[in-house]
């Protein structure tokens, strides 16, 4: 490993769940939601993806993964096995298409009941090398990837799906009962199966952009938390805090987010308002998790960034009691690198400090 990697870290994930419990952890965690593959190959010198899904391609893939959040003092790895890019005839999320479910008879004739057999199929092996490279004291964070409301735009496609709510309601009622109903199920079987291997539970669901939120507020809790609920409630029954990820303004619809159990809230933007705000609001109920605008990240120097996010990074400690710090949202490919260093290094400086 190169200079930059602390060699003396030894990591806990016990201080990432007091965070997420909303109880002040003896040290100030790390937290990222995803830090994108390229940008870990360029720190690390060595290519992350496997070269096929043979059992030891991915358990070397999976322990140089390990590896680089370990050396960047992380207690925990974030992972989510994610359910979109298993989903029959999927791509709608991303634009220029429509989904497969278009009207009832397309809703009728999908194979949701073959989705749980493609989804162990592809993610058991990558959920047994991940189990096998963690290193001691270190667990994941995370889960079933993607969440609700974004497997709807998968399946139906967001505009498509706006126009279902009102030509059709009953086909969009009926739509994410069957993605509750869907995702409980995994929820379930991966809490059985390899609940010891995720010391958090979580999911993304972006749903707002800077202004609102993409669905009508009323729409939000009356059809997608709901479902949250279900889910919550399975991995509180298994006994580990539920982080909820999603970026946009969702201010309308966090008293309800907050009402079906969520512990947890990662993703901010300085443009829809300051994390302050957000612990001032929430503070008292749940964890926040981030609270570095990555345009910090990408629009400053490293000295600046550093000096940043020490300062930031104090105060938001001394404001509430859960809180792990890291960028408001993820590391993309383009964020520079030794930006990001110093922003762990600002991490390393503020624990150094036992603030």
């Amino acid at each position: 490993m190169k200079e930059i990697f602390s060699k003396e870290f030894s990591p806990d994930y016990r201080f990432v769940v007091d965070a997420a419990f909303n109880r002040k952890p003896g040290r100030l965690p790390l937290y990222e939601h995803q830090i994108n593959f390229e940008f870990i190959e360029k720190i690390i010198g060595e290519n992350i993806e496997p070269a096929s899904a043979d059992s030891d391609e991915l358990l070397c893939s999976y322990q140089r993964l390990c590896q680089f959040w370990k050396g960047m003092t992380y207690d925990t790895i974030s992972f989510e096995a994610q359910i979109c890019p298993i989903l029959p005839d999927h791509g709608a999320i991303y634009g220029g298409c429509q989904g497969p479910i278009q009207n009832r008879d397309d809703f009728d004739k999908y194979p949701f009941a073959e989705i749980p057999e493609i989804f162990w199929e592809h993610w058991t092996p990558h959920l047994n090398a991940l189990e096998k490279a963690l290193p001691p004291g270190m667990k994941a964070i995370g889960g079933c990837g993607y969440g609700v409301f974004e497997i709807s735009e998968d399946l139906v496609g967001y505009e498509p799906l706006c126009v279902m709510m009102y030509d059709d309601p009953e086909l969009f009622r009926d739509l994410y009962l069957k993605i509750g109903e869907l995702m409980e199920l995994l929820w379930a079987q991966l809490l059985h199966c390899y609940g010891d291997l995720f010391a958090v539970c979580r999911m993304g669901d972006d749903l707002g952009f800077k202004n609102s939120t993409l669905l009508a507020p009323a729409t939000i809790v009356e059809h997608i938390v709901p479902q949250y609920q279900k889910i919550i409630s399975r991995v509180h029954q298994s006994g580990k805090p539920f982080l909820f990820h999603s970026c946009g303004n969702i201010f309308p619809v966090m008293d309800s987010i907050i009402s079906a159990g969520i512990d947890a809230k990662h993703s901010n933007e300085d443009i829809i308002a300051p994390f302050e705000r957000w612990i001032e609001r929430y503070g008292e109920q749940i964890a926040l998790f981030g609270g570095v605008d990555v345009n910090i990240l990408c629009l400053n120097d490293p000295d600046t960034v550093f000096d940043l996010v020490v300062e930031k990074g104090k105060k938001f400690r001394s404001m509430t009691q859960g809180f792990a710090i890291g960028s408001g949202n993820s590391i993309p490919e383009y964020v520079p690198v030794e930006s990001y260093l110093a922003m762990i290094k600002a991490a390393w400086e503020i624990r150094k400090n036992q603030l």
